[in-house]
């Protein structure tokens, strides 16, 4: 008992120098990220609910608090304030559920593709699917802005298959409304046309992205899949071949293998990727900025350009932060939906041995 105590003492000491060792080493950081991030947020949070007009210092005694009236005034103040926002969250809803199911397919697809040992020139496929993502957006956007113009690239190739392609940047019809129109259906029923959410009626909520958007959409799921593709080609690299070893000796054809033993343990990195979509997608502001601001008649408003517009442009900055912290919880709020149709259900990796025999097919007995 004697030798023990102090024994203990050492290593209760040796610990409590470790762990003084690492406060020192993340103050630096964390002193930082107190500055730069959490101080900053906390600023805007002040602003979105007081009636600062941008001069001077939003904590001066001369700044009053005013409550939710700028969230009330985008939610529920039925106002232009309130078209406006329905209106950007229209168009960045179709970016998001559009944008983040295929850019994530298409880099699962890719990272598949390459990860093959019988491809050759893995490498050069590799570098030819990243280079997109490295480009500066802005520059990817001029670029777009010239190939979907009305006497773009676009436009000859599809004029190939005597197809009259639409001037895309400025064309605000809705692609849903266009594909109602091949069926007749031209006008909004009354009963849509009638209630509103947010400011704007259904029938617009129905229009679907406009064929600007469209353009971006396209835009985006080429310039972000390469960045996905080498997450899903990291994730792939780390799986264990003897699952899948195991898989193909139980008669597994190839698409029961991805489904049932590849796919599920790429789920770490699927709610990685997803995740940072998510973000993306309802964050996309430089290709707005660059492009359209917000035309042809609103159809590619995003809150987050329109969070720029209000505080920058018609300095109502309370209204610009309430927009944004509005989109923050948005996030949040899909990020946890996501997350739990994610999330780790505790079942085995692998259907049992006769499971994987009926699904190939018989297998071997």
């Amino acid at each position: 008992m004697e030798t023990k105590a102090p024994l203990r003492a050492r290593r209760s000491g040796i610990r409590g120098r470790q762990e003084l060792a690492g406060w020192l080493f993340i103050t630096p950081i964390i002193i930082l990220l107190g500055l730069f991030l959490v101080v900053p947020v906390l600023m805007a949070a002040w602003v979105s609910v007081s009636d600062w007009t941008g001069r001077g210092s939003p904590l001066s005694a001369e700044v009053g608090f005013v409550g939710a009236k700028h969230y009330a005034d985008i939610l529920t103040g039925g106002g232009l304030a309130t078209q406006d926002f329905g209106t950007s969250i229209r168009n960045n809803f179709y970016y998001v559920i559009l944008v983040v199911p295929l850019q994530t397919a298409l880099s699962l697809f890719l990272a598949m593709l390459v990860s093959r040992q019988i491809l050759k020139g893995r490498g050069f496929f590799r570098t030819a699917f990243y280079f997109p993502s490295v480009t500066s957006s802005v520059a990817i956007t001029v670029l777009w802005l010239f190939l979907f113009s009305a006497t773009g690239a676009i436009n000859n190739v599809l004029s190939w298959f005597s197809i009259n392609g639409p001037n895309w940047f400025q064309d605000p019809r809705g692609v849903f409304h266009i594909i109602y129109g091949v069926f007749g259906l031209d006008q909004a029923p009354a009963a849509i046309a009638s209630s509103e959410f947010l400011g704007i009626s259904w029938w617009e909520w129905l229009a679907g992205p406009s064929v600007a958007m469209t353009a971006f959409i396209m835009m985006a799921i080429f310039t972000t899949s390469g960045t996905f593709m080498l997450l899903f080609i990291a994730a792939i690299q780390n799986l264990s071949g003897e699952v899948r070893e195991a898989a193909v000796m139980d008669g597994a054809n190839a698409w029961k293998r991805f489904w049932f033993v590849t796919l599920p343990m790429l789920k770490p990195t699927l709610f990685t990727v997803i995740t940072l979509g998510l973000i993306g997608t309802w964050q996309v502001f430089d290709q707005i900025y660059t492009g359209t601001q917000g035309g042809p008649a609103k159809t590619t408003l995003t809150p987050a350009y329109l969070s720029f517009n209000a505080a920058f442009n018609q300095q109502d900055w309370g209204q610009g932060a309430a927009i944004a912290f509005i989109l923050f919880a948005i996030i949040v709020f899909f990020t946890v939906v996501q997350r739990f149709f994610l999330r780790d259900k505790a079942k085995p990796l692998l259907p049992r041995r006769r499971n994987l025999n009926n699904m190939s097919g018989g297998g071997r007995r």
